[in-house]
């Protein structure tokens, strides 16, 4: 098996900015990271431009779809291989190809391609997100809502041995719903069987939330997107996510879903590493086009948003590397801490930490190189290297 060496840029282990280190690669693992000095002899060696920065490639959770590429509409190992290569030019190395709302046949075809897509060594693929459908009719935001049920005993039987296969790959399976449409018995059986539950598309109460956070949700979908605001006596699940510290929570960090003001307050809040960056990338990420479909419906790109013709939002026109951006340019946030939000916690989230989202000894050498204006110039997945120019 070859080795590799990157040296040269600077390296962002997933803890610190390193200087004068080389990263060296065994196949798709970082072997080492060692002083510059310290290179392996007959090493193939790799040097990187030093104005740039080397750091843990980037983890999204929630992609609906990007380069012209919808997962809803093609539910598709092929679909989900697409999506990935598309956004792995923007800096995202590993994600979950997300299905929104539909009909029970189609969710078991989207969850079988997937299973296919993350068995592909290279590909990029982490697993699936089902983002409903058993989520909330009042705060269903852009899902048709002729497709949101109850879970029955047929949808929790065939959930609930995904985790398994999808473990077998090393893959995970993430479902978002809304507590106040699942009882605890339920979210319990789902949790014992691995699925990592989200919380979205919600009007629970702050009360509802909490139980359901001791019951086995995890964290919260695009945390104050399709939820209610907080009020003075109904604080909602917003309020639950700020108070239960164990609580993870996955923004929009885009300038449009969420006000500044309010993700700032969450990062004030939150113990460290408990709030991380998701895209909700939609097709046109990516692309030059100014309109796709959505399940019949007309989604206009106008404005840096993606929405219907009477507004409502309908995901998002961003990739990981421009999430980062704005959260250090726009909201102050230390550059390390805003890489972390975008590699290290969204791996965490979905306990797949112990060798993603971070350059380290035995880490998948998944990688990605960004110049001095964030953005992107290569990614290594499983060490295989792609100009992202």
């Amino acid at each position: 098996m070859p080795t590799v060496v990157l040296t040269g840029a600077r390296v962002f282990n997933g803890d610190h900015l390193l200087e004068g280190q080389a990263v060296v690669l065994e196949g798709d693992t970082v072997r080492a990271v060692v002083p510059t000095t310290a290179i392996p002899s007959g090493a193939s060696v790799h040097t990187l431009p030093g104005d740039m920065l080397l750091a843990p490639g980037f983890v999204d959770v929630q992609v609906n779809g990007a380069g012209g590429v919808l997962f809803n509409d093609t539910p598709t190992v092929e679909a989900a291989l697409a999506i990935a290569s598309a956004m792995r030019r923007r800096g995202t190395t590993g994600l979950l190809p997300t299905f929104i709302t539909d009909d029970a046949t189609r969710m078991r075809e989207a969850c079988e391609a997937a299973l296919e897509a993350t068995a592909r060594p290279h590909g990029g693929v982490l697993g699936i997100h089902l983002e409903g459908p058993f989520i909330s009719r009042e705060r269903a935001g852009v899902h048709a809502t002729g497709f949101i049920r109850a879970p029955d005993t047929r949808d929790l039987d065939y959930l609930t041995t995904l985790p398994r296969r999808f473990a077998a790959h090393g893959g995970r399976v993430l479902m978002t719903l809304a507590p106040e449409c699942v009882d605890d018995a339920t979210l319990r059986r789902l949790s014992a069987s691995g699925v990592v539950i989200s919380a979205g598309h919600t009007a629970a109460t702050s009360e509802r939330t909490t139980q359901a956070l001791q019951a086995g949700v995890r964290g919260f979908t695009h945390l104050f997107n399709a939820m209610p605001p907080v009020l003075n006596r109904q604080p909602g699940p917003v309020a639950a996510a700020f108070l239960q510290d164990d609580a993870w929570c996955g923004v929009i960090a885009d300038g449009v879903h969420v006000h500044a003001d309010n993700l700032r307050l969450l990062l004030k809040i939150k113990p460290p590493g408990k709030v991380f960056l998701v895209t909700d990338a939609m097709p046109p990420v990516g692309t030059p086009v100014t309109s796709f479909t959505l399940q019949g419906r007309t989604i206009l790109r106008r404005h840096g948003r993606l929405e219907t013709e009477d507004g409502t939002l309908a995901g998002a026109d961003i990739d990981l590397t421009a999430a980062v951006r704005h959260c250090v340019q726009q909201l102050g946030v230390p550059l390390e801490e805003a890489l972390r939000m975008a590699s290290l916690h969204p791996a965490a989230f979905m306990g797949l930490h112990g060798h993603r989202g971070r350059v380290a000894p035995g880490h998948r050498a998944d990688l990605v190189l960004l110049k001095e204006d964030l953005s992107v110039h290569a990614t290594w997945v499983g060490g295989q290297h792609l100009r992202a120019e």
